[in-house]
C-alpha cells in the first residue's frame, strides 16, 4: 500500500526551502536578468561553493551540529595560497602547493578545535562560533606581524612597505581559476567548469563510501546517542575530533577552490563569513543541525546564491537601490540559519512531548477500563 503524500508534513518539514522557492520565484522576473546569465552564474557559484558547504555533513553526522569553526580550515587555505604565491608556483601545481602547506595547519587546527567542542558538549555550535573569533586574532598576528619578520617571505610585493606583514590584498593572478579552466566545456552558450565538478563529485562519492565505513558508522551512532555509543564501545571523543578534523581539511581545501574562482584574496577578512554563507546554504538546501545529506548541499546552494544573484537587481528595479537588495538578501541569509535553529528546537521539544504522551498512552491497559497497567 503506497503511503500518502501528506502536504502539510512536507512543508513543515522544508519551510525553509519553501520560504526561499518563494522568494526567489517572485525577485526573479523582478530582476529583469536574462535566464542565460543567472545560469551561468549559477553554474560557476555551484563550482566555487559546493566543497565549502560539503565540509559542514561530517560534523553534522556526528551529532556536533553547524560547525562554525570551519573558518580555521578557511584560515590554513589562505596561508597555503600565500605562500604558493610567495614561492612563484603558478597554475594547478599552485594550488596543490597550498594544500600541502594547508594541510598540516588544518589538521593541527582541527585538532585543536576538536578538543574544545568535547568539552563543550550540547554547546559545540556557539563554542566553534567563539573558537574562529579567537582563531582570527592568531591568524591576523602571524600574518600581519610574523610574516616578514620571523617567517621569511621571498616576494617584496607580498610585504607591506615596512617590510613585513603581508598586504590587505593578495594578488592571486598565478592560481586565478586555474582548475576551473584545466577543462573548460562550452554548450549552450554557457561555461562549464568540468575539472571543478569532478573534484566536487570525487567528494561526493567520498562521503557515500564513508558513511559505509566502520568510522562512518561510528560518527552516525554517535549522532544519534553518545551515552549509548560510548556504552557500546565507541571512543566517542576520539571520533567527533576526527570529524573536526576531516571537516577542517575539506574547507581548507574549499577556501583555495573558492579563492582560485576569485582571482584575488582579502587577507584580513575573506575567511571571516565562511561559516556564515556554508551554514546558510545547507540549512537552505532543507539540512538541520542534525541531519544533511548531499542534495541538501546543491539545493542550498542553488536557491542562496539564485537569492544574492537576483536580490540585488529586484531591489534596484522596485526601490530604484540595489542597496536595499543587498540588505534583503543578507536580512533572509542570516534568517535563514536563526529560522533553522528555532524550528529545529520546536521539532525536538514536539518530539520529546509526543513520546511521553506515547508512553502515557501505552501505561493504561485498554482493557481494564482505564486501569493502569
Amino acid at each position: 500500500m503506497t503511503k500518502k503524500f501528506d502536504f502539510k508534513r512536507f512543508v513543515d518539514d522544508n519551510v525553509v526551502v519553501v520560504i526561499f522557492l518563494v522568494l526567489t520565484a517572485i525577485a526573479t522576473p523582478i530582476s529583469g536578468l536574462s535566464a542565460n546569465y543567472i545560469l551561468q552564474d549559477i553554474f560557476t557559484r555551484i563550482g566555487r561553493n559546493s566543497f565549502l558547504v560539503f565540509s559542514l555533513i561530517l560534523p553534522i553526522m556526528a551529532g556536533m551540529g553547524i560547525n562554525f569553526g570551519m573558518v580555521l580550515g578557511a584560515m590554513a587555505g589562505q596561508l597555503g595560497l600565500i605562500w604558493a604565491v610567495d614561492w612563484n608556483i603558478s597554475g594547478v601545481w599552485g594550488l596543490g602547493f597550498g594544500v600541502l602547506i594547508g594541510l598540516p595547519i588544518a589538521i593541527g587546527l582541527g585538532i585543536v578545535c576538536g578538543s574544545v567542542l568535547n568539552r563543550a558538549k550540547g554547546r559545540e555550535m556557539a563554542t566553534g562560533y567563539i573558537l574562529g573569533f579567537f582563531m582570527d586574532g592568531v591568524y591576523q598576528f602571524v600574518v600581519l606581524y610574523l610574516m616578514g619578520a620571523i617567517i621569511p617571505m621571498r616576494s617584496a610585493a607580498l610585504t607591506l612597505s615596512r617590510g613585513y606583514g603581508v598586504r590587505n590584498t593578495v594578488n592571486l593572478d598565478s592560481v586565478r581559476q586555474s582548475l576551473d579552466k584545466l577543462l573548460m566545456v562550452k554548450a549552450f552558450g554557457l561555461n562549464f567548469p568540468i575539472a571543478t565538478y569532478l573534484v566536487i563529485a570525487l567528494l561526493c562519492v567520498f562521503i557515500i563510501w564513508f558513511r559505509k565505513t566502520k568510522l562512518g558508522q561510528d560518527m552516525r551512532a554517535i549522532g544519534q546517542d553518545q551515552p549509548v555509543s560510548n556504552a557500546s564501545g565507541i571512543p566517542v571523543e576520539k571520533t567527533r575530533i576526527i570529524a573536526i578534523v576531516m571537516s577542517t581539511v575539506l574547507a581548507m581545501i574549499g577556501q583555495i577552490i573558492f579563492l582560485q574562482n576569485m582571482g584575488n584574496m582579502a587577507t584580513y577578512n575573506a575567511h571571516r563569513q565562511t561559516g556564515f554563507f556554508a551554514a546558510a546554504a545547507i540549512l537552505v538546501g532543507g539540512a538541520s543541525v542534525t541531519k544533511a545529506t548531499i542534495p541538501n548541499v546543491f539545493v542550498g546552494v542553488v536557491l542562496l546564491h539564485l537569492m544574492y544573484i537576483v536580490m540585488p537587481r529586484a531591489g534596484a528595479q522596485l526601490f530604484g537601490s540595489a542597496q536595499i537588495g543587498e540588505y534583503f538578501r543578507d536580512a533572509f541569509s542570516y534568517g535563514a540559519i536563526a529560522l533553522a535553529l528555532v524550528l529545529h528546537a520546536w521539532r525536538k521539544r514536539r518530539g520529546v512531548a509526543i513520546d511521553r504522551a506515547g508512553m502515557r498512552q501505552n501505561t493504561v491497559d485498554p482493557d481494564a477500563k482505564g486501569g493502569v497497567v
